[in-house]
């Protein structure tokens, strides 16, 4: 079973930056997705930036808030994925999640889906 552990939530003002952690028990080339979702109060969970592999190589994609200022990466010997956050916005303020997806086959094609338990993060004006 796979665990995951966020970290590097926290206080920032609006124009700073931080950087998301998300520690994998596994090693990240098991996974067929590694993603950061966040979740605001009353609103919906939602994409922020995805990493799949595809064909052995990574194809990176980000949600249009997040393009131009996050940056997603992974770092295989921590069994990390990273979120780098640079020019936060208050409206960037919510729970960040990290996510992975697993595919494997036994019996028939299976995916595990795996949910970190957050971090939070606030952007003050």
């Amino acid at each position: 079973q796979v665990q995951l552990a966020e970290s590097g939530g926290g206080l920032v003002q609006a124009g700073g930056s931080l950087r998301l952690s998300c520690v994998a028990s596994r090693s990240l080339d098991d996974f067929t997705s590694m993603g950061w979702y966040r979740q605001s109060p009353g609103k919906q969970r939602e994409l922020v930036a995805i990493i799949n592999r595809e064909r052995n190589a990574d194809n990176t994609n980000y949600a249009d808030s997040a393009k131009g200022r996050f940056t997603i990466s992974r770092d295989n010997a921590k069994k990390t994925v990273y979120l780098q956050m640079d020019s936060l916005k208050p409206d960037d303020t919510a729970v960040y999640y990290c996510k992975t997806e697993l595919t494997y086959y036994f019996m028939r094609w299976r995916t595990e889906t795996t949910w970190g338990r957050g971090t939070q993060v606030n952007v003050s004006s």
